[in-house]
């Protein structure tokens, strides 16, 4: 396959592609296109096919040269990841041999002032990575002050949320939040920081982002998605760059490779046979090069797991964190939860 020069280089790219140990016609799903750089790595071994699949139109459209230079062994999909189960039927295959993720906002969608995910650059409130649905502008100034203190806390981590919320909501009843600069200026009077640290807007901005984009719910999704399509011996990548999606990962894949349960003092729990064999014991994390080359590779976290035969497990209930819906129509949490 010929193919033009990635546009950047996907971070453990070579370790999450070598966890899947592609092989001469194999079916494998990139659930997070991007800028192609897993899906280039795949289709490498002779007589791979690749699903690939953004939510990003953009990228789908930047994609369209390796599709052509692929040959017909690539796919591109408009949708979410999470739907990657019902993308493969689509396409014929009830079954695959590998699925590889990477979680999170790109480094392209980063640069682009005009998406709204970074303070760096001046651009509107956005931050959608398909372009539908709220924005963060509409949540910032719809949602309560509870809502957004709960959503700034839980997202991001961030333990000024209710200095936070409250300066959001006396700041917007002088004028709308509409620009990245604005909000971040809001953040950083109630947000201090010592030189050497990250900026105080950071964790308000990861925690509006994951929101807006309903994130760690997809990807409680697509794990469950992806452990329906494997076959036995399919293997699952999943490259997360915050404690909030690697715990996820690191959770799923405990849960489905357990074995027993209980202790001498009581009774074996029964348990579904488990449905991976975990492969990373301990995440496998960017090398100094690598960190170097790419600053962002340095949180990068790798985890990955075989699957068996046994059947999939039932879907995890998904937590009773705030969801956009409610929020958005002042219901505030996951109704019912």
């Amino acid at each position: 396959m010929s193919e033009a020069a990635p546009r950047h280089i996907p971070v453990l790219g070579h370790e999450a592609v070598g966890l899947l140990a592609p092989r001469a016609g194999g079916i494998y799903v990139d659930g997070t296109f991007g800028a192609g750089g897993y899906s280039r790595l795949i289709l490498r071994t002779a007589d791979t096919r690749v699903i690939a699949i953004d939510r990003d139109r953009t990228a789908i459209a930047g994609g369209f040269d390796l599709v052509q230079s692929a040959g017909g062994r690539l796919t591109l999909v408009e949708d979410r990841f999470s739907n990657l189960a019902e993308v493969c039927a689509a396409q014929g295959y009830d079954r695959v041999d590998g699925v590889v993720m990477d979680i999170g906002v790109s480094s392209m969608q980063v640069d682009q002032a005009e998406r709204g995910f970074s303070f760096r650059l001046d651009g509107p409130l956005d931050m959608r990575m398909g372009g539908d649905g709220p924005s963060a502008a509409d949540v910032v100034a719809h949602a309560s002050e509870t809502d957004l203190a709960n959503i700034i806390y839980i997202f991001g981590e961030e333990r000024y949320s209710r200095h936070v919320a409250k300066a959001i909501v006396v700041a917007r009843k002088d004028a709308p939040i509409t620009t990245t600069r604005a909000l971040a200026d809001i953040v950083g009077k109630v947000v201090r920081s010592k030189p050497g640290e990250i900026h105080p807007a950071t964790r308000t901005f990861q925690a509006l982002r994951i929101f807006v984009n309903e994130e760690l719910d997809e990807l409680y999704q697509a794990l469950a998605a992806a452990e329906r399509v494997l076959k036995p011996g399919g293997r699952l990548a999943v490259v997360s760059f915050h404690s909030l999606e690697d715990r996820i990962v690191k959770t799923f894949l405990t849960e489905r490779s357990r074995t027993g349960g209980g202790s001498r003092h009581q009774p074996e729990l029964a348990l579904a046979a488990p449905s991976f064999t975990v492969l990373t014991k301990r995440p496998v994390v960017a090398g100094d090069a690598e960190v170097a080359a790419n600053p962002r590779a340095r949180s990068a976290k790798l985890r990955g797991g075989e699957r068996t035969d046994a059947p999939a497990h039932a879907p995890d209930d998904l937590p009773g964190w705030p969801t956009l819906a409610s929020v958005m129509t002042a219901g505030g949490t996951r109704a019912g939860r």
